[in-house]
């Protein structure tokens, strides 16, 4: 009990200093609390793993609440989320400032929390000799300008790993022959670990602590390294996906991590956003591999 009082006092603390936005000037009509009653969150399915570790931990520690995640591509979650059919959602980009017009359209303010950055990973099957490339490479293969039989696979035509990869080859169309969208993360792992040509992109929470119905996949690829033109310091070096190399902007291919709520009230929404924001929220991310929005400091006991 006494460690539940303190990361609800934890959670007050973090509303006070940094969810401390004016109120919208409509409200949905929920009966869910902070840490209490049922609400839904729309969820992008491309990094669902560490949404998934952070809801089981808030629901142990807080028996009385009930979120719904309910997982799909990132163009599904947003029209649902537009739409006012879900009014939380856990996206892998901010709002546009189209779809925040549309908000306001509807007497709507969407509350908008940055909590974590994940890595777009490039992998090969482990047989591969491929062990690096570069952000230069990468676009020129995305937009079919190397000679090259190798197919290249991502998880779905609606995804936000899709949306990423457009934006970072200036290429809105990804319509080689040799670029197939299938349906998540785990079937683009399945294929390359079965495929030695084929080139995968994945979310690295798919990667880094792998759940035992699909580990032995995992098993079978490997991460290329990746070298960033843009990193002015170094240039040459290939840099896999790591806190390290996503901290300081080494590896070229990442993304940040949102919670956007738009209900309008303290519910569930908002103590789910302050528990990602709390050092327990961050520490999971911490320990899943990918880089959280603020690094939990760590506690050393000296010796006498």
């Amino acid at each position: 009990m006494k460690n539940k009082g303190f990361y609800i006092l934890s959670f007050l603390l973090v509303l006070a200093l940094g969810f401390g936005c004016d109120a919208p000037a409509r409200q949905d009509k929920g009966t869910d609390g902070f840490i209490e009653g049922t609400t839904r969150f729309v969820v992008d399915e491309s990094f669902a793993p560490i949404v998934d570790e952070e809801a089981y931990v808030f629901k142990a520690l807080y028996n009385k609440a009930k979120p719904q995640f309910i997982n799909t591509s990132e163009r599904n979650a947003l029209n649902l989320f537009l739409t006012d059919s879900i009014r939380i959602a856990i996206l892998a980009r901010n709002l546009r400032p189209d779809e925040q017009k549309l908000l306001k359209s509807k007497t709507l303010t969407a509350e908008i929390n940055l909590f974590a950055y994940d890595a777009v990973t490039l992998i090969v099957n482990k047989e591969s000799a491929d062990t690096i490339t570069s952000a230069g490479e990468i676009k020129k293969m995305l937009n079919g300008q190397t000679k090259t039989d190798r197919n290249i696979v991502f998880d779905n035509p609606n995804s936000s790993i899709t949306r990423y990869l457009k934006e970072f080859s200036g290429n809105q169309t990804l319509q080689q022959k040799n670029i197939y969208a299938l349906k998540s993360n785990v079937e683009v792992i399945k294929y390359v670990s079965e495929h030695k040509d084929a080139i995968g992109f994945v979310s690295f929470t798919w990667l880094n602590d792998p759940d035992k119905s699909y580990a032995d996949l995992v098993g079978k690829v490997k991460i290329v390294g990746v070298s960033n033109e843009s990193y002015k310091e170094d240039t040459k070096t290939c840099f896999k996906p790591s806190q390290t190399t996503l901290a300081l902007k080494q590896y070229p291919l990442i993304r940040p991590l949102y919670i956007i709520n738009s209900t309008g009230r303290t519910g569930l929404g908002t103590g789910f956003a302050a528990f990602l924001a709390s050092e327990r929220g961050q520490r999971i991310i911490l320990r899943s591999g990918i880089l959280p929005d603020s690094i939990p400091p760590r506690e050393v006991i000296m010796g006498k």
